[in-house]
């Protein structure tokens, strides 16, 4: 699509200068409206919102989460190359019709180490294989077969365990249905998937593939597992970050750093590409037209759209640089809409703001602290001795104390001396604690199904195939007095 001129009336206009004008409602009913959109050509969600891959947002539960509710999470880089690696692992792990690598013990391991181990992977069932390292199944242990009785931690675990003689197994090929029938006639919970010489080649649990029956809205890879995220830099140690991620199992890289529309960018992204054709990269921030069209051009699959609009950001009070969140989407659908994707990112304060933003130019929207302070998102509950009331925190990438715990896992003294020397970007603040991000993400499906069924339309895709062309002909500018009758309460 050719780029197209930016019509005068969005200049300076972000979420809260406008409103949605209702059409006539054609849908029976809201609840099964449907809101899948692509984050790149070749995936999509059935949910488009995206958590951001800050490190007081988006960790292994929140990316699970995310994945379970069709939505994405992404892996923040504020941690040493192992630990991201580890999480992404753990999400790809945690809800899968085959678990192709699963966790192992060795024979010779105690009850003690298995304790250990099952308590840090959060797993019920370990395979056991007859050396470390050979791959050939040996037994199975799961909870139930770990004594209570700590005197016993010195025991080696074949004592315990469930020989291979004794185990119901399945051939690494087996359809999941028959895995099914086999694990409910031998009323088993694991069915271990192995060749003729006994190596390990998977493992199918019931629990897996009855909850991903339930979901089918899940965000999942060809084989079934969730889907996850993971955001490298375009200097140091990116290229190795960005294989160990993708050998972890990423489904998709964001290449994420503040001023995207610049030439350290074009360098990394060149560099990505050389190394990983086919991998999706999802690249940013920008916040006009031309960096928009910058990013399609140099290899991006899609674009972060938004400098300096959210919460835990200090960019436009430190620096003056931004453009409007409404307008900044706009100006990139005008230049790249169609051709690479769009993620709005920043600037989102009530559910409105993430259908206008849809409707305007961007497929996916990227929430950071509409999504803090929920069960799912790092951090302990902080709870005031004086009010009670329960607070976590949340706090920008390029906050002192993101950045400083950044380095501390990296060591890089080169990174920690230029760090020093640049004023922060990003602030520390207390949110309220929300409880579970499922019913932050449920509300927001549910007003998503509402604003597409107040546009006239029985899916978002037609809601923004009608929109996105003329957003101008369907919003009503706010006066100040329409401001207040329509947003103060």
């Amino acid at each position: 699509m050719p780029s197209q001129p930016l019509d005068p009336q969005w200049i300076g206009k972000t979420f809260d200068d406008f409103l949605f004008r209702p059409q006539k409602g054609i849908s029976a009913t809201r609840a099964g409206i449907p809101l899948r959109s692509r984050l790149t050509d070749r995936l999509s969600l059935e949910l488009p919102i995206v958590s951001s891959n800050m490190d007081s947002v988006t960790g292994g539960d929140m990316a699970e989460t995310m994945a379970l509710e069709g939505g994405l999470g992404v892996i923040h880089r504020g941690q040493s190359i192992e630990r991201q690696c580890d999480t992404v692992g753990t999400v790809k792990r945690s809800h899968s019709a085959v678990i192709e690598q699963p966790r192992t013990l060795p024979l010779d391991s105690t009850i003690g180490e298995a304790r250990v181990f099952a308590r840090r992977h959060k797993i019920n069932g370990i395979l056991i294989e007859t050396a470390a390292g050979s791959g050939i199944l040996a037994g199975v242990l799961t909870r139930r077969d770990i004594p209570w009785d700590r005197s016993l931690d010195v025991e080696k675990i074949e004592r315990f365990m469930t020989p291979f003689s004794r185990l119901k197994t399945g051939k690494p090929d087996v359809a999941t249905e028959e895995a099914e029938r086999i694990m409910f006639e031998g009323r088993i919970e694991r069915l271990p998937l192995v060749d003729d010489e006994r190596q390990i080649r998977g493992l199918i649990t019931r629990k897996d593939v009855r909850f991903l029956r339930e979901r089918p809205f899940a965000s999942k890879d060809r084989k079934g597992r969730l889907l996850a995220g993971a955001a490298v830099g375009c200097a140091g140690d990116f290229m190795e970050r960005a294989s160990a991620l993708l050998a972890a199992g990423a489904d998709c890289l964001f290449v994420d750093i503040a001023h995207g529309h610049s030439e350290v960018m074009q360098k990394g992204i060149e560099r990505l590409r050389a190394e990983f054709p086919d991998t999706p990269l999802v690249c940013g921030n920008v916040a006009t037209g031309a960096g928009a069209r910058f990013m399609r051009d140099i290899g991006a699959d899609a674009v972060k759209v938004g400098v300096g609009p959210g919460r835990g950001c200090r960019t436009r009070l430190e620096t003056a640089a931004g453009v409007p969140q409404l307008q900044a989407i706009r100006e990139a659908w005008c230049e790249v809409g169609g051709e690479i994707s769009i993620m709005a990112d920043g600037g989102v304060r009530f559910d409105k703001d993430i259908f206008l933003a849809l409707a305007c130019g961007a497929d996916t929207v990227m929430l950071g602290s509409a999504l803090s302070g929920t069960d799912e998102a790092p951090g302990r509950v902080i709870e005031d001795p004086a009010t009670h009331t329960k607070k976590k925190i949340y706090r920008g990438m390029t906050s002192p104390e993101a950045v400083m715990e950044s380095l501390y896992e990296s060591n890089d003294a080169d990174a920690l001396e230029e760090a020093l020397a640049t004023p922060p970007e990003g602030q520390e603040i207390q949110v309220p604690y929300r409880g579970s991000v499922v019913s932050i993400l449920h509300r927001i499906r549910g007003h998503l199904r509402s604003a597409v069924s107040y546009a006239g339309c029985t899916s978002l895709s037609a809601a923004r195939e009608a929109v996105l062309q003329d957003p101008l002909k369907f919003l009503v500018p706010l006066s100040e007095a329409a401001r207040k009758e329509s947003y103060d309460r």
